[in-house]
């Protein structure tokens, strides 16, 4: 582990100063001007890209669980910076200055294993598409803690005119599950195309279980909402509970290799 960081020191500086300016936006973010703020999120923004392009594209390149999540975690923030610019009610800067703050440290701490020799050279596809699909079905699930958190402040009678319409944010919900089932059914097709030797085969392992079980429950959950009007809590835990899967699906199986078992 400390091999990987001092191979790659452009990468850990940037990573460092990735994590501070997040924490910073973290801890003053009540203090300072809408702008300010976003100057900041902007910098922690472009370090964390910084960070993930050095890290993912030296030589030898490295991924596993804590990449994996880094990389989900910058995919939010960017959704994130691109919505608050159409909806300026969405209020969600401190909750992910933290989980930046977190997500740059535990892949400064965890670098991952190095890639293997590719079996194909389509494969970076198939990576695309499934971190593409974490960054969609995480922003999906950041939408619905956000939704959940305005249904309870409307419950409390603490909402107000500025804060976003809770149809507006359960619109987005969902169309970042729909975008995220879509994605993730495509990842999972090209895993079976371009899988070993390129025999056209499913690999049952560990991934492939938790992937089509958390493909299957968005599926069931975009179902329920078009023909029996799902939504609220029965929409927000079948979403939890797909998003559990997935996580378990590359991320959880890569934590036991990696942490629990200490193999590659």
């Amino acid at each position: 582990m400390v091999s990987a960081l001092s191979h790659n020191l452009p990468a850990t500086l940037s990573a460092g100063a990735a994590a501070l300016a997040y924490a910073v936006l973290a801890g003053a973010h009540t203090r300072l001007t809408p702008a300010s703020a976003r100057q900041v999120m902007l910098l922690a923004w472009g370090l964390h890209l910084l960070t993930l392009v050095l890290s993912l594209f030296a030589t030898p390149a490295r991924f596993g669980f804590a990449p994996a999540l880094s990389v989900t975690g910058w995919l939010v923030l960017t959704v994130y910076l691109i919505e608050s610019r159409l909806y300026p009610q969405l209020k969600a800067r401190w909750t992910l200055a933290v989980l930046g703050t977190l997500v740059v440290l535990l892949a400064l701490v965890f670098p991952g294993a190095p890639y293997p020799a590719l079996g194909s050279a389509w494969l970076p596809l198939h990576w695309a598409l499934g971190i593409a699909s974490y960054g969609l079905i995480a922003t999906a699930v950041a939408h619905a803690w956000l939704m959940q958190r305005a249904e309870r402040a409307m419950r409390a009678g603490l909402s107000t005119e500025a804060d976003m319409p809770l149809l507006t944010l359960e619109r987005l919900t969902f169309r970042f599950v729909g975008a995220g089932f879509v994605v993730l059914g495509a990842t999972l097709l090209a895993g079976w195309w371009f899988s070993e030797g390129l025999v056209h085969r499913w690999v049952w392992n560990h991934k492939t279980v938790f992937s089509v079980l958390a493909w299957l429950t968005m599926g069931v959950l975009l179902l329920g909402r078009w023909r029996l009007g799902w939504r609220g809590r029965t929409a927000v835990r079948t979403l939890y509970l797909g998003a559990g899967f997935l996580l378990l699906g590359y991320a959880g199986s890569r934590f036991v290799l990696e942490v629990l078992l200490q193999r590659a």
